[in-house]
This record gives C-alpha cells, structure tokens and sequence, in this order.
C-alpha cells in the first residue's frame, strides 16, 4: 500500500459523551455519509488530510489522555437532546486544559440540531459557554448535514493561520514561470 503524502497533516480530536455524535460528525465530513449504526468506538480515525480521533467513553480514560498530546485542534460536542452532555463540557474542557497543549485550537459543537422539537439544551446555552472560553460555537447536525463542512474547515484555517509557513525551496521555484512557485496555490494579487 503506497504511503499517503500530504501537504499539510492535522491532528484534531473530536471528545465528548458517548452518544453525542462525534463518528458520525467525522464521517459527515470525511466520506459525506451517516449511518445511525456505528458501535460506541474510541479511536476512531479517518484521514482526509486531518487525523480524527472520536474519544469519548469514560473507561478508556487513561488510553485516550495520550490522544491529547500533539493534537492542533480539538471539537468538543454536544448533544443538544441530552443535558447532561451540556453539562459535562465543562469536564472535557478541564481535560484539554490538564493534557493537550496550551495554544490547541478548541471549538464547541452542538450536535443533533435537526431534531429541535426534543432540544433541551437552548442554543445561547452553548454560545455562552463558548464565549466564556473564547471559542468558536456551532450547531451542527451530521444526519442532515448541517454545519460540518463549515466547521471543519473553520477550525482548520484557524490552525493554518497559527502554522509557520514554510518558505519553497529552490527546487519549486521556477524563474521562468510567470506565477512564480509550482505546485503550491497563490493567494497573491497580481
């Protein structure tokens, strides 16, 4: 099997309660599928230039603290049916604080918006609490596709732009060529 490359690779982590949706939110985004029978996983991966790790049950604690190290960019979900997934962001947000690295990339998802007549946890409940952090917010539903693509993507240009940029070497500049660099995308004017 041929290596995949990548220009560039982030890890994110997507934690929270068991039954919030963080699967099925990664596989939203990276296969744009949903299926309601994913088993409880821990470790879930999917690339797609990201590394996505689902961690969420309780008994796998000690296993998933390790997830933590490295990571760029961490989802903390919710479910917006079940309160007590509300309630345990603050305890999610302890364990980012205790085991990942201080300047993480951290947002807050509201999962399950599509059934909004079993909602228990009001939408300014979860932009409060993201705005006491200092994170983005957003509800999302991975069933109708609702603000996953715009998530992941917020977070990975939030990322991007704490990312050094690595200048070319000479063996991608081509003089001659009018646009300057081959193989990499410009965002100059002209």
């Amino acid at each position: 099997m041929a290596k995949k490359t990548y220009d560039l690779l982030f890890k994110l982590l997507l934690i929270g309660d068991s039954g919030v949706g963080k699967t099925c939110v990664l596989f939203r985004f990276s296969d744009d599928a949903f299926n309601t029978t994913f088993i409880s996983t821990i470790g879930e991966t999917a690339t797609v230039q990201f590394l996505g790790v689902d961690s969420g049950q309780e008994r796998f604690h000690t296993i998933t603290t390790s997830y933590y190290r490295g990571a760029m960019g961490i989802m903390l979900v919710y479910d917006i049916t079940n309160a007590k997934s509300f309630e345990n962001i603050s305890k999610w947000l302890r364990n980012i604080d205790e085991h990942a690295n201080e300047d993480v990339e951290r947002m807050l998802l509201g999962n399950k918006c599509d059934i909004e007549d079993k909602r228990v946890v009001p939408k300014a409940k979860g932009e409060q609490i993201a705005q006491e952090h200092g994170i983005r917010f957003f509800e999302t539903s991975a069933k109708s596709n609702i603000n996953i693509e715009k998530a992941f993507l917020t977070l990975a240009e939030d990322i991007l732009r704490k990312t050094p940029v690595k200048e070319p070497n000479s063996e991608n500049v081509d003089i001659n060529n009018s646009s300057g660099v081959t193989g990499w995308k410009s965002k100059c004017c002209s």
